[in-house]
């Protein structure tokens, strides 16, 4: 029998119980004490409500409430039911008691109390668990409680209370169906290979690769809505910047056990897979193999240069280009709708026209010339479209309520000079380490060699604004002086070096302006490559020469020592300034007279 001795006593003598926190009589507490662990005890089993054969019911989750006690004291009831603080401590048992061969317990979803945790780490992973809706993507809020909100409910909130949210708002409006995804038609369109797959949820392993906010994350997310919707995989999301390889093979082990034991597919979303390195990398490859996992990995990296070519050739790579300016108005357009956000008529000078204020939230209007500064300015990055919008509107909402604290609601009106004065740049795509990098100066070089000034100068600015080093520049303009000028203006390489020192004197931002002269001069100077072409010639000849390597002539060799001149060396030389005349003198081995490498060519006889 169970003793009472730590029972929580009162100044009336009644007696706390444990498990229901009732107050009892000292007399009577044991008695109740065995009668309420019993029943908590037959409470925890499961209970046989569904066929043998069938899926075990869900638990139902314990609220984190807890119930105060109730004052007085309190006999139980027959048939009450268990406090959620016993349950809490009879999880485990609960759990022994279901059959191991249940599909339930490899779900990798935590248990109905979340007491029990074994295996990845709930920070890294993010598995998407069935919803009661097909696709609704949900956010939480501050308005809500920090319940979830799904996105289609933020149709009936006002544009004030989804703009206060703790998430950002290209988060919170993420597409859930391919028809709201604009921009990559070419990818998945209607009669597009990809589309037919997705559409059949036969959803082959994927390596997706676009410059930032192109829709790459959003693209898994339609595919993990339509896994949930159909119930066909389990999609699970990881971080490369954050998971560790033991992670990867804790969820490669669930995959393992959904497959054997309920028949269900894992989809396997690796964002910024690029960060993997090769090892890493490699713990996929036998998994996308045997099908054991479909890998989705996400990269703004060439996967050429940063995925292991062996997981490059398992996986399909689909190439997501920058959106485009219609695509960007799309998106905007959208986002509008969906906050309720209007935009006055091109025949109205003042929003004030149209609808007035109702009830204490103010209409919120943005100007039409506001939405395609954002769209132009944001370089086909949808993510830096709507969180500057976002940015113009909170900041507008927030001076209208500073200016009208007492009044009546003012009617909000976002201009195009508060859009700028969120984007104070272009968001310019340039990563000084990757492709874009490469890409550029391979641009403005070619530019130069075709005489074009404007986009030598263009292709100039982008590689300065996008934060490259002014003296790598510098000195690929040294190089292209001697290269694709040479003799046609020998005075292109002292231009360019003196740009070089200059650059290094003064530095960024003074320093641009002397690299754009040397970019006109070396744009609109002659162009010749016959010394580039010929030192090309000498190595093809050094390369391609069988046997030994011809000795230098005698009569070229230093005779430095007086062995050296008893041997031959120096011996008729004829010093060129003792004549007058042009001196006639081999200065090539007898292999290679009468070469000309100016017009010779490796293969040539």
């Amino acid at each position: 029998m169970a003793q009472a001795g730590d029972m929580i006593s009162t100044a009336t003598g009644s007696v706390q119980c444990p498990v229901c926190s009732k107050y009892f009589e000292s007399a009577v507490i044991n008695g109740h004490l065995d009668v309420c662990l019993l029943k908590g005890d037959t409470d925890s089993c499961p209970s046989p409500t569904t066929d043998e054969r069938g899926p075990p019911l869900k638990k139902p989750r314990i609220s984190a409430e807890v119930v105060p006690p109730s004052p007085g004291v309190n006999k139980p009831a027959a048939g009450a039911p268990t406090s959620s603080m016993f349950s809490l401590f009879q999880t485990n048992k609960g759990k022994s008691s279901l059959p191991r061969e249940q599909c339930g317990s490899f779900t990798g979803q935590q248990s109905a109390t979340g007491a029990v945790n074994t295996g990845v780490k709930r920070g890294a992973v993010n598995e998407a668990e069935p919803g009661p809706a097909a696709g609704a993507e949900t956010v939480k809020s501050h308005t809500s409680g920090g319940q979830p909100l799904s996105v289609k409910a933020t149709r009936g909130l006002s544009a004030r209370a989804v703009l206060t949210m703790d998430k950002p708002l290209a988060d919170m409006l993420r597409p859930n169906t391919l028809e709201e995804y604009f921009g990559q038609s070419k990818v998945v369109g209607q009669q597009t290979l990809i589309r037919s797959l997705l559409d059949s949820q036969e959803i082959p392993s994927l390596l997706l690769w676009g410059p930032p906010g192109c829709g790459k994350t959003t693209l898994a997310h339609i595919i993990a809505s339509a896994s949930k919707k159909n119930g066909t995989a389990r999609f699970v999301t990881l971080s490369a910047t954050s998971t560790s390889t033991s992670e990867v093979r804790e969820v490669i082990k669930q995959a393992q056990n959904e497959l054997r034991l309920c028949k269900r597919k894992t989809i396997l979303f690796i964002d910024e897979i690029h960060r993997f390195n090769k090892s890493q990398q490699d713990t996929f490859l036998p998994h996308v193999e045997c099908g054991t996992v479909t890998l989705i990995g996400a990269t703004t990296e060439n996967p050429s240069f940063q995925v292991n070519a062996a997981l490059l050739s398992r996986c399909r790579v689909l190439v997501l280009e920058k959106l485009s300016v219609e695509a960007m108005g799309s998106i905007l357009d959208r986002a509008v709708t969906t906050l309720g956000i209007r935009v006055p008529g091109p025949d109205l000078a003042s929003p004030k026209d149209q609808d007035q204020t109702d009830g204490h939230e103010p209409k919120i209007y943005i100007e039409q010339k506001a939405l395609d500064t954002i769209a132009y300015l944001c370089d086909g990055d949808a993510r830096a479209a709507l969180n500057s919008l976002q940015l113009a509107v909170q900041a507008q909402v927030s001076r209208s309520s500073l200016s009208a604290q007492n009044g009546p609601p003012q009617e909000i009106l976002v201009k195009e000079a508060h859009v700028k004065e969120g984007l104070q740049r272009s968001h310019i795509l340039y990563d000084k380490a990757g492709e874009e990098h490469y890409n550029c100066i391979s641009a403005i070089h070619k530019s130069m060699r075709g005489s074009h000034v404007n986009a030598s100068l263009y292709w100039l600015g982008r590689m300065l604004e996008g934060g490259e080093d002014p003296l790598y520049v510098a000195r690929r303009l040294v190089r292209f002086a001697s290269e694709d000028v040479g003799m046609a203006d020998p005075s292109a390489l002292p231009q360019a070096v003196s740009a070089f020192q200059a650059c290094h004197f003064i530095g960024m931002p003074e320093c641009e302006v002397i690299l754009a002269q040397c970019v006109v001069y070396l744009a609109q100077a002659p162009k010749s490559v016959e010394i580039y072409k010929a030192y090309a010639n000498v190595k093809a000849c050094l390369r391609n020469h069988k046997g030994p390597l011809p000795s230098v002539p005698l009569h070229l060799r230093n005779a430095s020592t007086k062995l050296m001149k008893q041997l031959g060396y120096a011996k008729g030389y004829k010093y060129n300034p003792a004549f007058s005349n042009p001196v006639e003198q081999d200065y090539l081995p007898e292999e290679l007279r009468g070469i000309d490498f100016f017009t010779w060519t490796p293969s040539d006889p």
